[in-house]
């Protein structure tokens, strides 16, 4: 990652049990797969669309 952009640090607070499993496949993709992970991403469009699919399965930390 270049040092000027933005990260956005997110949590998994939430089980992707009896979910579908396009919900679970975005965890993954969020580098998410055990409750209370923590996972530092690049902030991007793409990002913001993930979290926004799962956003009741994560929390956004602060920076």
């Amino acid at each position: 990652m270049a040092q000027n952009s933005k990260t956005v640090r997110i949590e998994q607070i939430g089980s992707p049990i009896r979910r579908e499993a396009s919900q679970r496949e975005t965890l993954i993709g969020l580098k998410l797969n055990k409750l209370h992970r923590v996972s530092e991403l690049e902030d991007t469009p793409s990002v913001r669309g993930m979290i926004r699919k799962v956003h009741h399965l994560v929390r956004v930390l602060e920076a």
